[in-house]
């Protein structure tokens, strides 16, 4: 008899939500990540809880998204509970400025495409949007505020989630690369029974959440339901004596997320999307790109420190949909790629992973997001 019921491969927001939310349920998960501990894109993010999407293709994640944002809140404070840690959660909306000489035209597709789909936005004069943000460069055309967005301190959650997991009694172990998933049987139906790690040790299981982000799809039994690919992200973290910023400040060109209100405040600027492959680095021209970005939203950068500088490896998939259920393999369920929204996920995805992991039925519709739908496409090398 296992003394773990279920594995969660990957131990960043995702498999650890998860992990937390099956051991609040009474299994015992064990996590296995291949880092020490959360070393991937959960620590890389911005911690933005944006629920607009930023392309036509991701349009059927809203549902998704504001639903998840929904259960924010008491996600977090369950988290602080169980954790004893305290997150930032800042619940301040977002503002969106334009710069370009169409930008009136720009805002007004904004605002139609967020309450097309029933997301909130107010466009804003820009005299108001000073008095909301007096750090914004008076230079914007036009404006917009997206009241229902949020923020948080996603290093701060992702410690706090995995230490909540364990203190309901969820197993982790840093370190533990995932080489293979077990996997017996023959045409009357596969079953998993587990899983090896680098180091050649046998986990036995009857569940495996596989939950590994872009390395998902290294993992040969999986890739043809997890095809996962990583796109770079560069981000500089800058401490600022401007005018304190309130909420999360962004443009067509990027991003700046507040992490406190002291001053001077530690900012968050992000971010490119690089096909990079699985190069970790930061570069002179990525880190421009950042910079310029934020100098445009807020002038004032021009003189604040730049006290960190890093990248992340989202998680993308081919249609840059997360993937998320269960496969043709009995035991075998799937909850990775995310993308650029994993952060915003997490509470959603635990609650159906787990709630299929316990009763095959799930409280959401995520067919859309199934696994089945890359099983039988043909793969990439």
């Amino acid at each position: 008899m296992p003394a773990h019921d279920v594995i969660v491969i990957g131990g960043g927001i995702i498999g650890g939500s998860i992990a937390w939310e099956l051991a609040r349920r009474g299994a015992s998960p064990l996590l296995l990540d291949r880092e020490a501990r959360s070393q991937e894109s959960s620590w890389a993010a911005a911690g933005m809880l944006q629920t607009a999407p930023d392309s036509a293709e991701v349009i059927p994640l809203v549902p998704l998204g504001r639903a998840s944002l929904a259960m924010y809140p008491q996600f977090v404070a369950d988290i602080e509970k169980d954790s004893g840690r305290k997150v930032s959660f800042r619940r301040h909306g977002a503002m969106e400025a334009l710069f370009s000489a169409d930008a009136e035209r720009e805002l007004s597709t904004l605002v139609a495409l967020h309450h097309g789909i029933g997301l909130s936005a107010e466009p804003l004069p820009v005299e108001e949007a000073l008095a909301l943000e007096p750090a914004l460069n008076s230079g914007a055309r036009a404006a917009a505020l997206m009241p229902d967005e949020a923020a948080v301190d996603n290093r701060a959650l992702t410690e706090a989630v995995l230490e909540a997991a364990q203190e309901r009694g969820a197993g982790f172990r840093g370190g533990a690369e995932v080489t293979a998933i077990e996997i017996r049987g023959g045409s009357a139906g596969k079953r998993v029974e587990g899983v090896v790690t680098r180091d050649g040790k046998r986990h036995a299981a009857k569940q495996v959440v596989l939950a590994a982000g872009c390395y998902s799809s290294r993992l040969e039994e999986a890739r043809r339901f997890a095809p996962t690919r990583p796109v770079r992200g560069q981000m500089v973290g800058l401490r600022s004596s401007a005018p304190r910023l309130t909420r999360v400040l962004r443009s067509t060109r990027g991003y700046i997320s507040p992490r406190n209100d002291e001053n001077p405040q530690w900012l968050i600027a992000g971010s490119t999307l690089e096909h990079a492959g699985y190069e970790k680095r930061v570069t002179p021209d990525g880190l421009s790109r950042v910079l310029d970005a934020a100098q445009e939203l807020i002038p004032g950068l021009r003189d604040a420190e730049i006290i960190e500088t890093w990248c992340g490896l989202r998680p993308d998939t081919p249609d840059h949909l997360p993937i998320l259920g269960p496969t043709d393999v009995e035991g075998l369920v799937i909850a990775t790629g995310h993308y650029r929204s994993g952060i915003l996920l997490a509470p959603i995805t635990a609650k159906l992973i787990s709630e299929w992991i316990a009763e095959r039925r799930v409280s959401f519709d995520w067919e859309i997001f199934s696994p089945l739908r890359f099983a039988d496409a043909p793969q990439s090398a």
